[in-house]
């Protein structure tokens, strides 16, 4: 044949009875893809199995790839071996062009070479598929495809060089040896499924032809289809149609092949699995329920990078990488931390859960591993604050780890090198872990392994590199590998477009088939002139060449299965969409023609099986013993807020996860504030010694203030303020510390009667132990109690039932002393000043009677001391509703409360009963939920 000519035709029953006749026939087929190679074999051996035979040869199916490299191969294993080229895998072709476009003129000014390399080496297998290498040459062409054929003339002279080739030009290699009795060529090949063939596939089996070999071309054999074409509201119903008609086929027939075609796989791909896992499969992730596949496998693979066994591998590796002298996000030294792939992981499960939760109180956004090592040492010390419970399997592995960077991780190797270097690190650490692996697990490491290979076959094309450069080239192959795990056979396939080719199913449905998403949109390659594509015939370079194909095999799909249902959304948002023009002709099924089963979700059977019964929940165990309970004011302040709040943090231990900041976060700029005054105040002592301070004494007292302020958090937090962040800091300490400083020069005469006095407050049953920010002596008329604040302050929550940030008012009540006055002092810049409230005007600035207060709480009481009776009043009935077990979930100012409140998953505050199959009038009432079905 020639290459242009048409292929003769076999049917699919006379290709099935040569292949019965075993290797006696001498017969071969190829396929597009190895997806349709497998679905063959089955069709066969289900062929086969119906004539009740017992054994019978396997049948010579393979995609067209493989048929090529077998060829290859047995010309590497005869006396051709000497004239064939070295094949190159996948990693060494890429770091091949990404050393060929970085050593450009036109790679200097990148941004992401190994984008471009990627884009290169796409052009490349493009341009030998469809024999447009020739014609690149002297082409006009813009900017990219002129370095592009700059690239592509570099990659070829090395590649010649080093008598190298890759899979684009293996079938060229392969053809030019076909002659030679070594390579095992079939009497009879035939092509089957192939909706388009390439220039080179069509060279190639001219070739083969001229060799003594017979070419025929097959394709599924097209039925008498009943097609459907439905709409649907939305992407989502149509997804969850798909899920419903797939089960009822399948529970129909449980023998049933059913197929689903997606166009958009990659975009739909975690929500089609989802969906169908809930329609098909309702109970699978149960704990308890019953192992084996899903019914459902969805043909697109994931990057090897997503599965965690292979993500934890390289968070060990990047950890390594840091202990010599770089570092790594928090976020992903966390994740390794809680790592189920590390050595102790089972045994050390608590504990490494408290550590990681201390660690970010204490470490920045970034961390390195000695870093990380000198904070777990100092945590779980037994003589330290913190009482972390130690995890010795951790700490012996990072040490060890550490020891291995430090031996391994100096100067350049070469990739081999680099890949054993990797394994010991990953020894080091304990990878991948002491539990035993599950089958997905295993099979991840496995391939996770084959990269580590990979990257050592580099050192046949790249030049020795660095640890960092390793690392990242490791990094470029598990991301750029696709993997699926192996798995039984099931009766649903979820498939892209090309992998539906050829295909044949008892159901088939294809949906998302828009007019904006099929026919696919021309997507040339920027690389190629677009005109040279669409003149080689390129599907993908115009948009007449693409409707063309997706025109044959929207009418494969009519033929491929009994019954055909093509779908479309029709609305995405708020945008309307329409049907393709490609399916605008098949019959329209009504609602009433294309009626589902509806199937009872997990949770409305878990409802359906529920034992109701209510329980009061609003009430928790009292206090036992003294009623002493860490935590300070801020027990009253939750009380105040939410008696579950204070119920959750103060008894229950129940703390929101603290995310590391850069910089000091809120908590450790108050803290600065609050030591730097502190410090100021405990030598000056009185305003009068204020006032008589010259301003370059002030400014020397306020600059040691500060320094001591910073020292004070970096001591518990060393990364917080560091270098020129830690002077631009002290900066703005010294600046907001004078302007409060010539703030407070004004007050009338006082004295600093104590600062941060630490003493016991007992209201209802309650004790905890109080500081104070300060209290001042004022000039006959009694002490203030003032407590800093950086944000907001204000006192109108002061009145009234459960008053808000209690602080001061315990204070007061609470102090033996004469108390005329508590303010806040709000130090912020632009805004500083006090506010409070006083017994007698003009006490402090800012600090106004009871008549003068705005809120419309303060006119109830008629005195000051009405107002520290109702003040005790209050806190006394906070006391006494913590020490009796108030645990109602009842926030006071509502969803204002709760807006930043990190327990809203505890006390499920916003769910309501209609999330789990109720009226959707019913809500959770703060005092009782129901138990039974809802987990209570």
């Amino acid at each position: 044949m020639s290459p242009g000519a048409a292929i003769p035709a076999i049917s699919k029953s006379e290709m099935f009875a040569q292949l019965a006749q075993g290797r006696c026939a001498g017969l071969t087929v190829v396929t597009p893809n190895q997806r349709l190679a497998a679905a063959l074999s089955r069709d066969f051996d289900a062929r086969q199995d119906e004539k009740n035979l017992a054994s019978w040869e396997t049948a010579d199916i393979l995609p067209v790839s493989a048929f090529i490299e077998r060829l290859y191969q047995d010309a590497l294993y005869s006396e051709l071996a000497a004239k064939l080229p070295i094949l190159l895998s996948s990693a060494q072709e890429l770091s091949l062009w990404e050393d060929v476009v970085r050593g450009s003129k036109a790679g200097a000014g990148l941004l992401s070479v190994t984008s471009a390399a990627a884009l290169a080496r796409d052009a490349w297998q493009l341009a030998h598929a469809w024999r447009l290498l020739p014609r690149l040459k002297g082409y006009p062409a813009n900017d990219d495809a002129h370095a592009f054929a700059d690239w592509a003339w570099r990659y070829e002279g090395i590649t010649g060089r080093e008598r190298q080739c890759e899979r684009a030009r293996l079938a060229d290699v392969v053809s030019a040896h076909l002659a030679h009795a070594a390579l095992r060529k079939p009497g009879t090949l035939v092509a089957y499924g192939f909706d388009v063939l390439t220039a080179q596939q069509r060279e190639f089996f001219a070739a083969l032809e001229r060799a003594g070999a017979r070419i025929l071309a097959c394709g599924p054999e097209l039925r008498r289809a009943h097609a459907r074409r439905v709409a649907f509201a939305s992407a989502r119903e149509e997804i969850r149609a798909a899920a419903r008609w797939a089960r009822s086929r399948l529970e129909a027939d449980p023998e049933a092949h059913i197929g689903i075609v997606v166009p958009d796989l990659a975009q739909s791909r975690n929500a089609l699995r989802r969906v169908l896992a809930q329609v098909t499969a309702p109970g699978h992730s149960l704990a308890g329920a019953e192992g084996g596949a899903l019914p459902f496998n969805l043909s697109l693979g994931e990057p090897l990078s997503s599965y965690p066994i292979v993500a934890g591998a390289l968070l060990a590796l990047e950890l390594a990488r840091s202990a010599a002298g770089g570092d790594m996000e928090f976020a992903r030294a966390s994740r390794l931390l809680r790592s189920p792939f590390i050595a102790g992981a089972e045994a050390e499960l608590a504990s490494r859960a408290q550590l990681d939760a201390e660690l970010r109180r204490v470490a920045g956004p970034r961390i390195c591993l000695e870093r990380m090592r000198r904070s777990i040492a100092k945590l779980t010390d037994s003589d330290s604050r913190y009482a972390i419970p130690a995890c010795p399997i951790l700490s012996r592995g990072l040490a060890d780890l550490s020891v291995c960077a430090r031996e391994n991780l100096a100067g350049s190797k070469g990739p081999a090198e680099w890949a054993r270097a990797m394994s010991a690190l990953l020894d080091a650490i304990g990878f991948p872990g002491e539990r035993a692996l599950d089958s997905v697990e295993y099979q991840s490491l496995k391939k996770f392994h084959e990269a580590l290979a990979a990257l050592a076959a580099l050192g046949r094309v790249a030049a020795r590199m660095r640890f960092d450069e390793a690392c990242a080239r490791l990094e470029r192959i598990v991301a750029d590998t696709l993997f699926q795990p192996e798995a039984p056979e099931v009766p649903i396939q979820v498939l892209g477009v090309l992998e539906s080719a050829g295909m044949e199913f008892d159901h088939l449905w294809v949906m998302g088939l828009t007019d904006e998403t099929w026919p696919i949109p021309a997507r040339p390659n920027p690389f190629v002139p677009v005109a040279l594509q669409r003149a080689a015939g390129v599907p993908e370079a115009s948009a007449g060449a693409s409707l063309e194909l997706d025109a044959r095999l929207t009418r494969g799909w009519l033929g491929a299965a009994a019954e055909v249902v093509l779908s479309h959304p029709l609305r995405e948002e708020d945008r309307e969409l329409v049907a393709s023009p490609l399916i605008r002709d098949v019959q329209t099924a009504t609602p009433a023609e294309f009626a589902l089963p509806e199937y009872e979700s997990l949770r409305d059977a878990i409802r359906k099986a529920r034992r109701e019964e209510r329980v009061s929940d609003h009430r928790a165990p009292g206090l036992a013993g003294s009623g002493a309970v860490p935590g300070g004011t801020g027990i009253f302040k939750d009380q105040a807020a939410c008696p579950f709040r204070a119920f959750a943090i103060h008894r229950l231990r129940a703390e929101g996860l603290d995310t590391p900041a850069v910089g000091p976060d809120a908590a450790e700029r108050g803290t600065l504030l609050h030591a730097m005054l502190a410090r100021v105040w405990q030598e000056l002592k009185s305003q009068v010694q204020l006032v008589g301070t010259s301003d370059g004494d002030l400014q020397t007292l306020i600059a040691r203030a500060a320094d001591y302020a910073i020292a004070r958090v970096r001591s518990r937090r060393s990364d917080a303020i560091e270098g020129r962040f830690a002077e631009i800091e002290k900066m703005r300490l010294m600046t907001l510390c004078r302007a409060w400083l010539d703030l407070e020069r004004a007050r009338p005469p006082f004295e600093v009667a104590a600062l941060e006095d630490k003493r016991p407050v007992s209201f209802g049953g309650v004790t905890a132990n109080a500081r104070l920010d300060r209290m001042d002596k004022l000039e006959g008329a009694g002490r203030a109690i003032l407590d800093y604040k950086t944000g907001d302050a204000t006192v109108g929550g002061w009145f009234g039932a459960r008053p808000d940030d209690p602080q001061l008012p315990l204070y007061a009540l609470s102090s033996a002393e004469d108390i005329a006055a508590v303010a806040f002092a709000r130090v912020k810049a632009g805004e500083m000043g006090f506010r409070g409230v006083a017994r007698e005007a003009g006490l402090i600035p800012g600090a106004s009677t009871l008549d003068k207060q705005r809120a419309n709480a303060a006119k109830q009481y008629g005195s000051w001391e009405e107002l520290l009776a109702g003040w005790r009043a209050e806190l006394e009935a906070l006391g006494t509703g913590f020490a009796q077990g108030d645990a109602r979930v009842d926030p006071k100012r509502g969803e204002l409360t709760c807006r930043y409140c990190d327990l809203k998953p505890l006390c499920r505050i916003n769910e309501r009963a209609s999330s789990i199959g109720g009226d959707d009038e019913t809500p959770l009432s703060p005092g009782g939920r129901r138990a039974g079905g809802e987990g209570a």
